[in-house]
């Protein structure tokens, strides 16, 4: 059981990890131009995190170390977005 719990929760943060694609591609179709909205970041952010927390369960170092880059990448993003008052 504890198995397939794991296998639901990395199945929850690929999908989490993908939203932020759909979003960003929604986004640049309703502004017919390439635009990356906020709530890119913040799936990005989420679902990275989710990520890197089922790839230390797994004990997988290459997917351990692609995912702690990326939230660090996220986060950074996120820091500069609030950090400078470009909301929106």
């Amino acid at each position: 059981m504890k198995q397939h719990m794991w296998i639901v929760f990395g199945f929850v943060a690929q999908s989490m990890f993908f939203l932020r694609f759909f979003v960003q591609w929604l986004a640049s179709e309703k502004r017919k131009q390439s635009v990356i909205p906020i709530s890119f970041w913040w799936l990005s952010l989420s679902g990275g995190a989710m990520l890197l927390i089922y790839s230390i369960y797994r004990k997988d170092p290459v997917f351990i170390l692609g995912q702690a880059t990326g939230v660090f990448i996220y986060l950074r993003n996120l820091w500069f977005i609030y950090g400078h008052g470009k909301i929106g």
